[in-house]
């Protein structure tokens, strides 16, 4: 038996709308543009590509430009509640936003993939050019 997966959340400013950002978030092409290699969706299932090797994630729930939440294949198979989701954060005074990724990890491996999203969310940013 495994230990049990933690949840953790990585928060980055971002300079764009909700309305600009989300489609990176949630569409197979946005996708594909930071994320992985290529995205291909069918429905509710994602396909991830990354240097060949692919992983699969169904989309559970989202609100257009607020967050999408997707669960990989093996956790709905295991059983598990773990989910990674984006979220957009909108402050009501600044009108800044933040792009909240919320995962589950090993506890010993979460700063690791703290600083792995840190960096995809980086390259979206770059690609954004926000």
């Amino acid at each position: 038996m495994t230990e049990e997966k933690v949840q953790y959340e990585v928060e980055i400013p971002v300079k764009a709308s909700p309305h600009m950002l989300f489609p990176y978030l949630s569409t197979p092409s946005g996708l594909a543009e930071w994320f992985a290699d290529n995205v291909n969706s069918r429905g509710e299932k994602f396909t991830f590509i990354w240097d060949g090797e692919e992983r699969s994630a169904k989309r559970l729930t989202k609100k257009t430009d607020k967050f999408i939440r997707f669960q990989w294949e093996e956790d709905e198979e295991e059983g598990t509640n773990y989910f990674f989701e984006f979220k957009i954060q909108v402050d009501e005074l600044t009108q800044d936003a933040s792009l909240i990724v919320i995962d589950f990890s090993e506890p010993d491996e979460v700063e690791e993939d703290q600083r792995l999203w840190e960096s995809q969310v980086h390259e979206l940013l770059h690609t954004i050019g926000a």
